[in-house]
């Protein structure tokens, strides 16, 4: 894991990058932000977590490091002294873990809960949704001593993705207050992750739906091996991609409406 720092003093705002070695487009925000090194109000800590993972271009050398927050995972995995490590660094931070993803090219958000603080940094945030993930944080970064929001930045290996990641990077510093200038407040709709969808065994999938665009009953909405999977109740797609899970489409989600009228309620 590579730490570094802008400011001096003791950070309480952290951005980190690559938690996922195939999710090159934090690293990339994180040395962008290094070398043009701004004038920052408030110290900030970034993270590059997982170096190993992302020499070697895979997701993980052992264990998923987002899966291995207080996880028991194998004493010898590379990703259990990181995860430790990785929760101390940013314990008491307000933090945005940058990723990428398979399922949707815009930005967005995703959280566990959606106290005061994590909703007015989502707002700030060029996302076009939030999606909210109260029973899927263990073993994730959320189950640090830390407000965490996670931004999925775009397609995995994009030069969007890693565009995105930097502009994600430096509004956050500017909501948290850590670079000069105001956060512009944005509407965003919120979303609370469901079921999964699970894939049927198959050797190629086809999903036809965008992602936070509703489902209608008896839809169409993706396929295995050409066999179409029809919906039989509405849903709203979230994380939904032919490829992206080896074992599930993505999730059935609910849309609660506009983050700032439900995150008390959520």
């Amino acid at each position: 894991m590579r730490v570094e720092q802008l400011g001096g003093g003791e950070p309480e705002v952290a951005v980190v990058g690559s938690v996922h070695g195939d999710e090159p487009c934090g690293a990339h925000a994180v040395d962008r932000l290094l070398n043009e090194d701004p004038d920052v109000v408030e110290p900030v800590k970034l993270v590059v977590a997982n170096e190993r993972a992302l020499d070697a271009g895979v997701r993980y050398v052992d264990a998923d490091l987002n899966r291995s927050i207080g996880e028991a995972i194998p004493e010898n995995a590379h990703e259990r002294a990181l995860a430790r490590r990785l929760a101390d660094e940013i314990q008491g931070c307000t933090v945005l873990s940058l990723h990428s993803t398979q399922s949707h090219a815009d930005p967005f958000a995703i959280t566990s809960g959606l106290d005061d603080e994590v909703a007015s940094v989502v707002r700030a945030l060029p996302v076009v949704a939030v999606v909210d993930t109260p029973e899927f944080g263990e073993g994730r970064l959320f189950a640090s001593d830390a407000d965490i929001v996670e931004a999925e930045a775009g397609l995995q290996g994009t030069d969007t993705a890693a565009e995105n990641a930097y502009r994600l990077a430096r509004e956050f510093l500017t909501a948290v207050g850590a670079l000069p200038g105001d956060a512009v407040e944005r509407e965003v709709p919120v979303f609370e992750m469901g079921d999964a969808i699970p894939k049927p065994p198959a050797d190629e999938y086809e999903v036809f739906v965008e992602n936070f665009e509703r489902v209608e009953a008896g839809e169409t909405f993706a396929a295995a091996d050409g066999e179409e999977l029809v919906a039989d109740d509405p849903f709203w797609p979230v994380l939904l991609s032919p490829y992206g899970y080896p074992g599930q489409f993505g999730y059935r989600g609910e849309r609660r409406g506009v983050l700032g009228d439900v995150e008390a309620t959520l």
